[in-house]
């Protein structure tokens, strides 16, 4: 179904999870793909020595300061020569909820938040588009959350941040879409990685899973198969799409 040959591929937070997983899937179809990722360089090594095909390659970056999301770019630029295709996954979570915590914490909250699940993602857009308009275009897909549209009420700067990544992609779609660059949103709800098993095998595990009628979370892998999708040849159409992936968990209209 998916042809990726000789695309050159970044991925954010490719080490673990929802990023591994998008990283095997573009690997396992042919293309080329830099593993974007903040600390765990064994993990990405690792994961890059597993996939499928030759020459990807690591790239340590701190997508929250601007700088490094530059360098992420271009590095992979340096090495590719060429950018067909950006995935904005890296991405956090903090409780903070207002009744709980002290000012000082929830200002960090939201500085860290926005900065790691927008400003970094607006900053790698903004260099990979700049390369796409030259090269005569590209595909920006952009992880967000079910969080944008239903709240987070212990963590408001997450779904604020998701929120603003959704308005984000829609704007760039439009921006960008007379320079053949497509713009697109996967938007999940809970998915099962090893960020989230701590809840999962805990108390809340049985409520969490039956927030879905198909009574259980997604697979990283079913997330991936959806960035796949929107990022495929045929796909263009479909920019400014954001795709709910949330196993019918939270339903809008």
């Amino acid at each position: 179904m998916f042809e990726f040959k000789a695309k050159k591929v970044l991925v954010t937070g490719a080490s673990r999870g929802i990023g591994k997983a998008i990283a095997q899937g573009f690997a396992m179809n042919g293309a080329q793909v830099s593993l974007v990722y903040r600390k765990e360089q064994a993990l990405a090594d690792n994961l890059r020595n597993s996939l499928p095909g030759e020459n990807h390659i690591c790239i340590r970056s701190d997508v929250s300061v601007s700088e490094e999301a530059q360098y992420a770019v271009s590095k992979t630029l340096d090495i590719f020569g060429s950018l067909d295709i950006v995935i904005n996954n890296a991405g956090m979570y903090i409780d903070h909820p207002i009744a709980d915590v002290n000012f000082d914490d929830w200002q960090d909250a939201w500085q860290s938040t926005i900065n790691t699940n927008l400003i970094g993602p607006a900053n790698i857009c903004y260099h990979a588009a700049k390369h796409m308009i030259k090269q005569g275009g590209g595909k920006i897909i952009n992880i967000s959350s079910r969080g944008a549209n239903r709240g987070e009420p212990v963590a408001p700067a997450y779904g604020a941040s998701k929120s603003g990544l959704n308005s984000m992609s829609q704007s760039l779609a439009v921006a960008l879409a007379p320079y053949n660059i497509f713009v697109g949103v996967v938007a999940p709800g809970w998915v099962d990685t090893d960020m989230v098993s701590e809840f999962l095998s805990g108390e809340e595990g049985d409520a969490i899973r039956k927030q879905s009628p198909l009574g259980r979370v997604a697979t990283s892998k079913e997330i991936a198969q959806a960035v796949l999708m929107l990022s495929m040849d045929g796909m263009e159409y479909a920019t400014g799409t954001i795709l709910d992936v949330n196993g019918a968990s939270y339903l809008r209209s």
